[in-house]
């Protein structure tokens, strides 16, 4: 996932940070950013709540995270409107304050299956005389840094479970979306339990780099360059660390497909939220002998949509949310297009009175020598390859430095399946494309390769890495000392 955490120019450790508004490119917001003593100073805060939050029990926990969900919602159009400042996105920011309430209300519900699972007790299997049972033991700090693309919800993702297991949390979003931390501070000030256990910070790359600095267990969300960076500087704390990072998603579409849905379902999956979304569908392998077909329809379909300007109520693309990321796009377009790539429909970003937009772009005639085939692109963009036979567009599919997730469309579910089994890539999606959000809480999913690292964040997994196993061993029966070995006995 493309981010600017960590290395945003340029970095300052205390003094003003500027936020510029997507749909404009203005520079409308001016905010402090939290310098390094009062990064530890917020850390020491949510440290000293963190024991009385973990005493409160998970039932406790629970309730107030149901009445901040409450909150949240009561506040969502407060929040949206920040979010929708931040984001340029008028539907979307409307619709997370309920998707993050909602999640929240889930987890409560899902928790006290995930830890008692967890909870283990018995008796050796190498001696009779001993028993055990399992303590789980929160994290007491835990750092969150979280990028641009999804403000809110992705600051959420860690934060609900962590807080579950007992931790307290320090959350520093991405500089580039700040409006909406406010009206979410708001909103936990409203539940006096979570008020001092969960701090969200201003602040750039520094902000990010003092908080590693003081926290137990960290969670990033960015991209692989800023991921490496703090992966090495937990390494050096000996504090584990949990990466989700870029993709280049694949998708796969046969002979058999249902072309009409499959160019619907890739369409969908590229260009949602101008493709700002680390599961995006950035490469398409269709089969030959129906790739001209696929190609027709979804350029069709490519055509029908529009880019929401002037008007953000009318449109289906808004503006890239970080000017230097359509600098990022325009980049791998014009070097695809240099080696021979051609254009089917749409082209370069666009400035609309400030703001850079694209059409849903679609490139054909595309290799993996381009950068647009191998890199994250982070937009609108959709280059479709031909491949002849399954093992070519299985080995098309690996053949990328990326493993988030990945997609394949076919005649049926079982052929889909089959394929995808061969795809390494942690989620893929079968007969559809981005699937990935809808199982969230349910199942847990592994990056492969560059996109990630510490195991899942979904699934049961997302709330027990926040749990240490403390293993307490019982002697249920009498010592048996060396002197009974006999003399014998210690050789």
């Amino acid at each position: 996932m493309t981010d600017s955490t960590l290395e945003a120019a340029p970095a300052s450790p205390v003094g003003q940070i500027d936020a510029i508004d997507p749909r404009t490119g203005a520079r409308d917001t001016t905010y402090d950013g939290t310098g390094a003593g009062d990064v530890a100073r917020a850390a020491q805060k949510a440290r000293s709540a963190q024991q009385r939050w973990e005493e409160l029990g998970l039932d406790g926990r629970r309730a107030a995270l149901l009445a901040w969900a409450d909150a949240i919602e009561a506040s969502a159009e407060t929040i949206a409107q920040a979010e929708m400042r931040d984001t340029g996105r008028r539907r979307t920011a409307h619709e997370v304050p309920h998707i993050v309430a909602g999640s929240i209300r889930a987890w409560c519900a899902r928790a006290p299956g995930v830890v008692g699972a967890a909870e283990l007790e018995g008796t050796s299997t190498v001696d009779a005389g001993v028993s055990f049972r399992t303590q789980l033991v929160p994290y007491p700090l835990v750092g969150i840094i979280s990028p641009w693309n999804h403000p809110f919800l992705l600051s959420t993702l860690d934060l609900v479970p962590a807080l579950l297991a007992g931790s307290a949390a320090v959350v520093k979003p991405s500089e580039i979306t700040p409006r909406f931390i406010e009206p979410v501070r708001s909103t936990l000030a409203l539940v006096p339990e979570l008020e001092d256990v969960v701090t969200y910070l201003y602040g750039d790359g520094s902000t990010g780099q003092a908080l590693i600095d003081v926290v137990d267990v960290l969670c990033f969300t960015g991209s692989v360059a800023t991921g490496r960076k703090v992966a090495v500087a937990c390494a050096e704390r000996f504090v584990p660390v949990f990466l989700e990072l870029g993709g280049k998603d694949a998708a796969i579409v046969t002979r058999t497909a249902d072309l009409n849905q499959a160019a619907e379902a890739v369409l969908k999956g590229a260009v949602h939220n101008t493709g700002q979304i680390c599961f995006a569908t950035e490469r398409v392998y269709v089969q030959r002998s129906v790739a001209e077909e696929f190609v027709d329809l979804l350029v069709a379909k490519a055509r029908a949509l529009r880019v929401n300007y002037p008007d953000i109520r009318h449109g289906h693309l808004g503006p890239f949310i970080d000017p230097r990321q359509a600098a990022v796009v325009d980049r791998h377009l014009g070097e695809a297009l240099s080696k021979g790539a051609r254009l089917r429909t749409g082209g370069s970003t666009i400035d609309l009175d400030g703001g850079r937009y694209m059409e849903p772009t679609v490139v054909v005639d595309v290799d993996h020598s381009m950068s647009v085939m191998t890199e994250e692109t982070f937009g609108p963009v959709i280059p479709v390859m031909p491949y002849d036979t399954e093992d070519e567009a299985v080995a098309l599919a690996n053949d990328s430095d990326f493993g988030l997730s990945a997609a394949v469309i076919a005649g049926d579910a079982e052929e889909a399946e089959r394929i995808a089994r061969r795809v390494d890539a942690g989620a893929i999606s079968i007969q559809d494309t981005s699937l990935t959000i809808t199982i969230m809480g349910d199942v847990e999913k592994t990056s492969f390769k560059r996109s990630g690292m510490g195991g899942s964040r979904m699934g049961p997994n997302a709330l027990l890495r926040f749990l240490r196993r403390k293993a307490l061993i019982r002697r249920t029966g009498p010592v048996t000392g060396m002197s009974s070995l006999g003399e014998d006995g210690l050789a």
